[in-house]
């Protein structure tokens, strides 16, 4: 019967170590959590990202087209230096058409 008794005193100063021992075993599993979101890329980051990618390319092939341009509008005014450059210029956006996004 003491025994009983002992226990019933005893168990509402045990909640406070049953919560401790909860946020002890509990600790390591949100860390690991927080670990993976911190190194995993989400769907929306990855679109957020990828949508990024495409409008820096679109900006470099728009520049790359309006050098061209005006390359080429100078080759046909006589100037074969730029003749080349209207050249290197083809290449070069041929070259950035081919690289994946």
């Amino acid at each position: 019967m003491r025994t009983l008794l002992a226990v019933l005193f005893a168990a509402p100063m045990l909640g406070g170590c049953v919560s401790a021992v909860k946020t002890v075993v509990t600790a390591p599993v949100k860390a690991v959590g927080k670990v993976a979101d911190w190194t995993t890329t989400s769907q929306d980051e990855s679109d957020r990202n990828r949508g990024r990618a495409m409008r820096e390319r679109e900006e470099r092939l728009g520049k790359l087209s309006r050098q061209r341009d005006k390359a080429a509008e100078r080759c046909r005014s006589g100037n074969e230096d730029q003749c080349e450059r209207a050249e290197v210029l083809d290449h070069e956006i041929e070259a950035v058409m081919a690289q994946p996004i």
